[in-house]
């Protein structure tokens, strides 16, 4: 499929590259923007030969939110015509945080707004040092709402609240303190860290990743009632029964590789040329 402001990669070796391409605007998001961003997502989870989905920037940053052009077009919205539009925002966000497959996140430059929500609503993060994060909505007279269940899954609320009403900048050496991201690299070292990380994902079985990513979803937050335990059990069953959960431990038995495993490809960027 032919894109207007992502680019997409699927090579051969299974690991899917979304590439946010604006960057004369920091990659600031628009309609246009959002739609492809679903579409892509959807496709890449629907394909059983990508085991993992990158989700990066070209050029200085990763995403700067909202383009500006597409929020004077808001001001003259109706009630009903900007329900609609952040609802298509809500939709991008929730396609990203619940494709079966793991995602990551490559953060470099600024993560700002809605930026930064979609480095929430990834599984894994990874942050250049360089890196700088701010939800900047209250400045805006604006709140951080679409993005707000994944920033508070990520950082709890008592951080949530700090830098949702200060709208101030932080540093990715903070956003690690948070939680935000869960690994730092320094900048050119960035793509090496996440390949290393690749390296472990495509490891493991897919079907017992999907299923480990529902039972996270279903176990968050829930307290610990015979409810709870009965579910756990019923899910750790059906693994070992499956297909993938006997071929895993076959291989671990003969000492083999399971049939699932392939090598990770690289994840290639142009950031030493400046972009």
């Amino acid at each position: 499929m032919s894109y207007q402001t992502i680019t997409v990669e699927k090579p051969p070796t299974g690991i899917g590259l979304v590439w946010l391409n604006r960057p004369d605007v920091r990659n600031a998001f628009n309609d246009t923007m959002i739609g492809e961003i679903i579409t892509a997502f959807r496709e890449l989870d629907a394909d059983a030969a990508v085991r993992a989905v990158v989700l990066a920037g070209r050029g200085p940053a990763f995403c700067a939110g909202a383009d500006l052009n597409w929020m004077k077009q808001m001001a003259g919205y109706s009630f009903e015509q900007n329900y609609a539009d952040a609802l298509g925002l809500a939709t991008m966000l929730r396609t990203v945080h619940t494709v079966k497959k793991p995602t990551v996140a490559r953060v470099h430059g600024h993560a700002f707004a809605g930026g930064m929500g979609l480095v929430a609503a990834c599984d894994i993060a990874v942050a250049a040092h360089s890196a700088e994060f701010c939800l900047s909505e209250a400045k805006l007279g604006l709140t951080p709402a679409t993005i707000s269940p994944y920033v508070i899954a990520a950082t709890g609320a008592r951080t949530a609240y700090r830098y949702m009403l200060t709208a101030e900048r932080f540093t990715a050496a903070e956003a690690y303190r948070i939680g935000l991201v869960q690994e730092l690299a320094p900048d050119e070292e960035l793509d090496a860290t996440i390949n290393q990380i690749l390296g472990h994902l495509v490891a493991g079985g897919p079907a017992a990743q999907a299923a480990t990513k529902d039972m996270i979803r279903a176990v968050a937050g829930r307290p610990l009632t015979d409810d709870l335990v009965a579910d756990t059990a019923t899910r750790i069953a059906a693994a070992r029964a499956s297909d993938e959960g006997q071929e895993g431990i076959r291989s671990f038995l003969e000492k083999r590789k399971p049939a699932w495993v392939k090598e990770a490809a690289p994840v290639k960027t142009a950031r030493k040329r400046g972009k």
